[in-house]
Order: structure tokens, then sequence, then C-alpha cells
């Protein structure tokens, strides 16, 4: 949601496009709005490498179909982004866009953001899961359980995004102990996602790194922790920009009117940041020169040993090599 048009503010004061006070020192930058433009399409490109070596090249296992929805979310997020900025570009030069436009992709962008997080928050507690209780998980976890997971976090998403575009857009005025319910249930949620995220991150990093039984570090690892580390940097801003804006309206004053637009950049730099990530500690420390996209992106969702996995090369030209003298 784009809290700079939220319909709450019913002040009797001057408003500018954007439902906020007049005030000179406020006016839109263009430089965030180009930032946004570029970084929403890169990242747009690849994701939709992700999307498709995933959905179309790739065996599904649990930990890709958390990916394939994470990039699916950062793609709905990135493209709702991409839209919103070339709206503000194009109002900037005088061209007239109406406001409800760019309202609806602001409180679109909503749902993405929430999914995003949410499939981080489950991929960080299962991870957490299989290294302190290894026997149990293995012996408990359902087989479907990715997709059942990433189904519910998708429909509470768009649940809670319709019911706060809803109220927030229509009955802010007539219901507003309602409204401020919901607004009560959407800060509830995103702070118990944030702390189910930090604390089962912290507790992976310690059990693998300080634990009497260290357990060995695999690419799988070092994928995820990049990317929560990551969305805390680039993606957390927006989260607590949500929460402070529902409970103490500080957007209405220079110098907080461009904090929304600085946490949006952010959380793009965020969703154009995973893809990335998977490329680079895929292709990092690789032996041969040419491999593929798909090659690359299965080595960062590896859950193997470095060691097994160089083993696994070794035996791989040991055959090759076998093979080509016998011809």
């Amino acid at each position: 949601m784009d809290p700079t048009i939220s319909s709450h503010n019913t002040e009797s004061t001057p408003t500018n496009e954007t439902d906020q006070p007049k005030n000179p020192n406020c006016d839109p930058i263009l430089t965030l709005n180009f930032l946004a433009l570029i970084i929403a399409l890169v990242g747009l490109a690849g994701n939709a490498i992700v999307l498709w070596l995933l959905g179309f090249h790739m065996r599904r296992k649990a930990i890709s179909v958390y990916i394939l929805n994470l990039a699916l979310a950062d793609s709905f997020f990135l493209c709702c982004h991409f839209i919103d900025s070339l709206l503000r570009v194009i109002d900037f030069y005088g061209i007239y866009v109406h406001k409800l436009g760019k309202k609806i992709l602001g409180n679109a962008a909503i749902i993405p953001y929430f999914s995003g997080l949410s499939i981080l928050s489950a991929i960080s507690t299962e991870r957490c899961l299989s290294v302190l209780w290894p026997i149990w998980y293995h012996c408990h976890r359902p087989k479907n359980m990715s997709a059942i997971i990433c189904a519910l976090i998708w429909a509470l998403s768009f649940l809670m995004g319709i019911l706060e575009w809803y109220f927030s857009g229509f009955l802010s005025d007539v219901c507003h102990h309602l409204w401020k319910n919901v607004n009560f249930i959407v800060t509830a949620f995103l702070v118990f996602l944030f702390m189910l995220l930090f604390g089962s991150s912290v507790a992976l990093v310690v059990r693998i790194l300080c634990g009497s039984r260290r357990n060995p570090l695999t690419r799988l690892y070092v994928t995820i922790s990049l990317t929560v580390v990551v969305f805390l940097i680039c993606g957390l801003p927006l989260g607590l920009y949500l929460f402070l804006f529902f409970w103490l309206d500080f957007h209405l004053h220079y110098p907080f009117c461009h904090l929304y637009r600085i946490t949006t950049v952010l959380s793009c730099v965020n969703s154009c940041a995973n893809p990335i990530i998977y490329f680079f500690v895929g292709s990092f420390r690789q032996h041969r020169r040419h491999r593929s996209l798909r090659m690359v992106l299965q080595r960062a969702l590896e859950d193997t040993p470095e060691e097994d996995e160089c083993t696994k090369s070794h035996l791989q030209k040991t055959i090759e090599m076998s093979e080509s003298r016998e011809w």
C-alpha cells in the first residue's frame, strides 16, 4: 500500500497529487523514480530467468518450490513499482495521470511484499528445523509441504491486501474503528514475520557455526543467509515504514515525506538482488568455464558439502576421461 496516498488523511489542508499537504521541500524526486525504473527492469529480467529455469528446466524439490514462489513475488513487486514509477515520471512532466491508478498499484504492491517476507521466513524456519531436529523433521515433514505453505501464504497475502485496500479506501471514514483493527492485524502480522525470520536465521547461523556438532556449510545455507541479510538491509525498511505509518502518521512532515519512495527503491534492490545471489553462489569456485545457467542455479540450491561436490566433479571427470580413452 502506498501510504502517501491513503484516504484516511481527512484534514482540510490543501493537498497535492499524493494527498499530502503542500510543502515546497516535498516535491517529487525524479531521480528516485528513474532509479526504481532501472532497478525494476534489471530485477524483472533476472527473476524471469529464475522462473523459466525452475518452472521448466529443473526437477522440483522442496527448496526450489520456495525459490520459485519467491521469484514470482519479487517479479510481482517489481512490476507494480515499475509501472508506478513510470506513471510518476509521466506525471512529473505534466501529463495528467489519474490518482486511482497509482493508488491501486501502491496497494497491490503490499501483496507480493507480504508473500516474499512470508516465503523467506518459511525457508529460514524449515532450514532451522532441519538442522536442530533433523530426524524429527525428515520423518514428520509432509511430501508436498512446500507447495501447501506457498499456497496458504499467497491466499493470506491476497486477503490482507484486499482488506487493507477495501477498508482504507472505502470504509475508513464510515468504519474507522474497524479500519484501525485491520491495520492492527496487518502490523501484527508484519512484526510476527520479522521476528520469525530473524529468530530462525540467528538460530541457524549459531547452530552451524558454534554448535557442538558443527554442520558442514553448504551452498544452500550460503544462498539463504545472503538472501536474508540483503532483505534485512534493503527490504526491512519498507516494513518498518509501514509499521510506523499505521500509528504515527509522520509521513506528513518534511523530511519524512520522501521516506516511502526511498524504502520502495531499497525494496526493489532487494527483489533485484535475489537472482544475482543465486547465480553468484552457484558460479563461485566454478571448475568449468562454461556452465549453463541451469547448472549454476542448481549448484546454488545444493544441500551437499563442498567436499562431496568436489568428489562428484572429480568422479565425473574420471568417467569422462575413461570413456574418451575407450573411443
